[in-house]
């Protein structure tokens, strides 16, 4: 069975000519991400990925994890590759040194989170949510907080969990009914039940930070009445080391489709005395500070899409090259060949392998806009980026994924019958993506959010920012390839979305129902569009680098992909655009007794 090679050529490219990885090293505070650095880490990831937790990938899913006597064991060789992570500074990568942290850019961190996740999607899991519980202790948490958990949750030597949907909530997050009773001593009680909660425990590190959505005694009904806490496993000691044993269990671990690795809890806090915790940011505004672990989960939801995708696509086409069968179309001498010959192979390949590049591109480019909201010296260049990347996160989160799901589809196809078949591998990665779409907020979760806050908030300001970013390079993309079918054809899909958008606008205010009939094909719409866009841009270097003498396949492979993505996707923006304007009615006018 065929490992995960990171696609380092590719990831190269997309973080220094698309994302323009020089000028974000540039910012303050990042100056230790030159080049020569970047090339470095992520030839050592590559290593790492390849060698240690892609072959974990199929030994977590066929062992998972289980409950123990109360105790939730992982899979065989998961702690060992754990200590590895640990011991090699990963988990810190993007975080302030000020904890321990490397202090690297969004941009670098998301390159080399991808490699996790295409290598090992359920071992990934488990450093993505720590990384939500220190961004929320870093804007949230009081300096006592931050003093005694974010060194060890930096380090990995903890890790955190995000808690809060509960049994019959689901995505209602008014409907949670976990309470947090305070003490005298200014800490809080807090008993409940949370399901669905990734790495609720397991025994790859000494402490769990779980961060808990509950209730205090007489706060607000719905979501307004929700503060937030931190609840440790175990309770530091005075030295700041684990102590004593917290009223928290885990009382069950989910079966589940996939990622089998990763151990999904159901976890009972205060069945005796109470769980102790403490209170995060101010009363009742505990969603406000979840959100920043959910937006930041998004997006490496995201990453976890290209990553499933990325390695469904490479066992697919390891198959389709070493794979003999029939003969090649158009030929009579009747000589066998690889499957890759085969048109509708070579076409589902390229559709894989073209959204693979797309995703990549604008995932990368929206990290680089994360960097510069966060540190660039000039506050216009901050707000813009960070309108930027508000709007594009969502659709990283629910355009990667959805797409992931049909690329892993696709991977299956390519098998034929063998991919039916779990020892192939190929299962897996339908699997292990299908939930990548439905958790950290399903995909109409995203594009309600993308229309209703995202587009609707600023009278759709950001979207025509980006619109005009679009329209510039579309034009410098015409000459691209042998024709300027590229930019032609994204100049309709953007034409579509801008359309699509300003229909949206004006339905917002007196048919909701409406609007967020077409969330999800403007979502999708925007996903393609944008990245048609980064395709482009590849496109348009690629042919200046073939102009100017070099001849590397690579360039030639990328103006291949990028022909393919506009032939095959860029011209379906036209449906969704026309899906968005035209579709409610259809989509509302059923009655409810017909379903």
């Amino acid at each position: 069975m065929s490992e995960y090679r990171a696609p380092l050529e590719d990831m190269r490219f997309a973080l220094r000519d698309l994302a323009a990885l020089e000028n974000i090293a540039s910012l303050p505070g990042y100056a230790e991400a030159g080049s020569d650095v970047v090339d470095a880490i992520l030839d050592e990831a590559a290593r790492f990925a390849g060698e240690i937790l892609s072959p974990l990938n199929r030994v977590g899913d066929l062992h998972g994890s289980r409950l123990d006597g109360g105790r939730v064991v992982t899979a065989p060789g998961f702690r060992e590759a754990y200590r590895r992570f640990v011991d090699g500074g990963w988990n810190g990568l993007a975080s302030d040194p000020a904890y321990g942290g490397q202090g690297l850019p969004r941009l670098v961190a998301a390159a080399v989170s991808e490699m996790w996740k295409g290598a090992n999607h359920a071992f990934s899991l488990c450093p993505m949510l720590t990384q939500g519980a220190i961004e929320a202790l870093v804007l949230a948490g009081t300096e006592s907080q931050k003093a005694l958990y974010l060194p060890a949750l930096v380090a990995g030597e903890w890790t955190g969990t995000m808690n809060l949907t509960e049994p019959g909530a689901g995505s209602d997050l008014a409907a949670i009914r976990c309470r947090a009773e305070p003490t005298a001593n200014g800490a809080y009680r807090l008993y409940g039940q949370k399901i669905f909660i990734t790495y609720g425990d397991h025994d790859l590190a000494e402490n769990i930070v779980h961060l808990v959505l509950a209730r205090i005694a007489g706060a607000p009904e719905g979501v307004r009445g929700i503060s937030l806490f931190l609840v440790p496993k175990f309770l530091p000691d005075a030295t700041g080391r684990p102590g004593a044993r917290n009223d928290v269990q885990c009382v069950s671990l989910e079966h589940k489709l996939g990622i089998h690795g990763s151990p999904t809890a159901v976890l009972a806090f205060g069945d005796r005395e109470g769980a102790l915790g403490s209170l995060v940011g101010e009363e009742n505004r505990g969603l406000e500070i979840m959100f920043i672990m959910m937006n930041a989960a998004r997006f490496n939801v995201g990453l976890e899409g290209l990553g499933d995708a990325e390695r469904s696509y490479q066992r697919a086409a390891a198959y389709a090259r070493e794979r003999v069968q029939g003969t090649e179309a158009g030929r009579r001498d009747g000589a066998k060949v690889p499957i890759l010959r085969h048109p509708d192979v070579r076409r589902m390949l390229m559709s894989m392998r073209s959204r693979i590049e797309a995703m990549r591109a604008l995932a990368y480019v929206v990290a680089a806009a994360q960097d510069e909201a966060a540190a660039h010296p000039d506050a216009g260049t901050r707000a813009a980026a960070g309108a930027f990347a508000e709007l594009l996160v969502p659709v990283v989160k629910g355009w990667c994924t959805e797409n992931a799901i049909d690329i892993a589809s696709l991977g299956i196809q390519i098998h034929g019958g063998t991919g039916y078949i779990e020892e192939t591998g190929a299962a897996q990665h339908l699997r292990d993506s299908r939930i990548t779409a439905i958790y950290e907020g399903t995909t109409a979760i995203q594009a309600n959010d993308l229309v209703g806050r995202k587009l609707v908030r600023d009278g759709g300001a950001a979207l025509a920012a980006l619109i005009a970013r679009m329209r510039q390079d579309a034009k410098a993309a015409g000459g691209a390839g042998d024709d300027d079918a590229l930019g032609r054809r994204l100049e309709t899909a953007i034409d579509g979305l801008e359309s699509a958008g300003a229909w949206l606008l004006a339905r917002w205010s007196d048919d909701v129902a409406s609007a967020l009939a077409g969330a999800v094909p403007f979502l999708m719409l925007l996903g393609t569009t944008a990245g048609g866009w980064q395709m482009a841009r590849a496109a348009t270097i690629a042919s200046a680098r073939r102009i100017a003498g070099d001849k590397s396949a690579f360039w030639m492979a990328k103006l291949a992909t990028a022909r393919f993505y506009s032939d095959h996707f860029l011209t379906q923006a036209p449906g969704l655009a026309n899906a968005i304007v035209s579709g409610a009615t259809g989509t509302l006018a059923m009655p409810e007794e017909s379903f």
